[in-house]
């Protein structure tokens, strides 16, 4: 039987064993990694010493000397195969912890997804709806409260503006009948006058028809003058 047959038969013969964690063979493999490099470091070593030995029988001695390049060659030979068993063992390494991270990955997604489940079993989207409602009438009210707040509180300043504005037509027309009074009082006779001592003007009861022109408009004027002092 060939080796690869016992190898496989070997493999049979473990199937009732446990299968080994990602972790176990992950520093399995790391643990060969190691070894086949010190086995490189071995074989290049006596590589170089086997070519020093050819270097040095070259001339002296041929057949030594190609003895020594023939193991050169079988140790560089070994060499190549180490290196290509590397490059297996880091591609299995690289790839087993990727799916062992893509595992830890899909493990605590699927236990984040139950957390989250356990979370919405005890929410009720009606009873959101409820609370989402009541937080809204709750802004307004607090809206409300401070508009009213910076509102300007009128202490006293309640008044009707008709009434006002019927109140200042009134003492405008008061105004005005004064004004009109004031200059209508010359023409006004003076017996219609009435009598009260020592606040009428002194008016004279015939008229000088002698007097200037310039006079009887300064008396004039002086009558105008007593007439309203008395009005008031």
């Amino acid at each position: 039987m060939s080796k690869l047959g016992r190898f496989f038969k070997r493999g049979d013969s473990s199937k009732g064993k446990a299968v080994p964690t990602p972790q176990e063979a992950l520093a399995r493999l790391r643990e060969t990694e190691e070894i086949l490099g010190k086995k490189q470091e071995y074989l290049e070593t006596r590589i170089q010493k086997e070519l020093a030995l050819a270097k040095k029988h070259g001339t002296q001695n041929k057949r030594a000397a190609l003895q020594a390049l023939k193991r050169k060659k079988r140790l560089e030979k070994h060499l190549t195969q180490i290196d290509g068993t590397l490059s297996t063992i880091e591609f299995q390494r690289e790839a087993l912890e990727n799916s062992h991270t893509n595992t830890e990955v899909l493990r605590n997604m699927g236990f984040a997804a139950k957390a989250m489940k356990a979370v919405h079993e005890n929410m009720d989207i009606n009873k959101i709806d409820d609370l989402m409602q009541e937080i809204t009438e709750q802004q307004d009210i607090a809206q409300e409260i401070s508009e009213a707040f910076s509102q300007r509180v009128g202490f006293g300043d309640d008044f009707d503006e008709d009434e006002l504005m019927a109140e200042l037509e009134e003492l405008e027309q008061e105004e005005l009948n004064k004004k009109m009074t004031n200059v209508r009082l010359p023409n006004v006779p003076s017996t219609s006058l009435p009598s009260h001592p020592g606040r009428l003007p002194n008016v004279p009861s015939t008229s000088h028809r002698s007097r200037a022109a310039s006079s009887r408009r300064k008396e004039d004027e002086d009558d105008i003058k007593q007439l309203a002092a008395w009005a008031s």
